[in-house]
């Protein structure tokens, strides 16, 4: 009976949760791809200059 004392306690517990709301869900979301978005452009670019950089160290 411990698996049917766990689901109820989980249960009780999820009452409790504060859920966000469909504006914040949205929100969230448009700033974790935008965040996203800035990490990828900001490392492609230190990507890009690192290889530029050694390219032309190395075929000197």
């Amino acid at each position: 009976m411990k698996l049917v004392d766990y689901l109820k306690a989980t249960k009780e517990e999820l009452r409790q949760v504060t859920w966000p709301t469909t504006s914040q869900t949205i929100n969230f979301t448009i700033l974790v791809i935008i965040i996203s978005l800035v990490v990828a452009i900001s490392l492609g670019g230190v990507d890009f200059v690192l290889k530029t950089v050694l390219t032309k160290l190395l075929t000197k």
